[in-house]
């Protein structure tokens, strides 16, 4: 997959009004990762995505070791693309959602469970997209 589809495809499953929006979404997801993940896994996976998107995987230093709330946090904090108070952070954790459904079909299936693996069971949920967060079926709009 290359830069512009992987950005579409974010733009697109996130239901974000702009390529903007999502390449900030993007960014913010992989370098809060980056902060959260072994530099060797950060590099593996950097190997495997467009070249634009490499950036945020790298040079991130020492692993910090944190949870899935501290880590929307991040990307909230990052992600300029998101509202305000707690609709930022819902606003963030749908977007780390969709980056890493976006990453998991864009690397090979084992590089993306080796990411999954290293991080603890309480990260689940950031890995999986809720059925509640799915676009609206066809028809329907929000707004």
């Amino acid at each position: 997959m290359d830069h512009d589809a992987f950005i579409g495809e974010v733009q697109h499953r996130a239901q974000l009004s702009s390529r903007g929006e999502a390449q900030e979404a993007t960014r913010a997801t992989l370098s809060t990762l980056a902060e959260r993940i072994q530099d060797g896994q950060a590099e593996n996976l950097a190997a495997q995505l467009p070249e634009p998107l490499e950036g945020p995987l790298s040079g991130a230093g020492r692993t910090e070791s944190f949870g899935p709330d501290e880590f929307v946090g991040r990307v909230a904090e990052r992600d300029a693309s998101v509202g305000d108070g707690d609709e930022a952070v819902a606003d963030a954790a749908h977007h780390a959602r969709v980056v890493f459904d976006v990453v998991d079909d864009a690397v090979t299936e084992g590089q993306f469970e080796d990411v999954r693996a290293g991080l603890p069971e309480e990260y689940g949920t950031l890995f999986e997209l809720a059925e509640t967060e799915e676009t609206p079926p066809e028809g329907e709009s929000n707004g």
